[in-house]
């Protein structure tokens, strides 16, 4: 069964329950300050970015068995990166 997705809006919203198992179990393990846009944005810019027809079981795969170690320091660079770009600008 082919599906296509008109927008990264409803492709994001077609993995919202596996993004939203994804944060139980990173709640469980102490990164509850981590958000499913983190998850997300984590795979799309290192695993998915060179992808290609992807289907959506491996993405669901991808979401539940993102490295939680690697999502938090994705995140945190994230946050350096702006607090960086927010002292320059100062």
């Amino acid at each position: 069964m082919d599906m296509n997705f008109n927008s990264l809006e409803e492709l994001y919203n077609r993995l919202k329950p596996a993004l939203n198992t994804k944060m139980s179990d990173l709640r469980a393990n102490g990164y509850g300050y981590l958000k499913p846009e983190d998850i997300w944005n984590y795979l799309r810019e290192n695993k998915w970015r060179k992808s290609h027809d992807l289907m959506l079981s491996d993405m669901v795969s991808d979401i539940l068995n993102a490295d939680n170690v690697l999502v938090d320091a994705y995140f945190k660079d994230k946050i350096n990166e702006k607090n960086r770009k927010v002292y320059l600008d100062f």
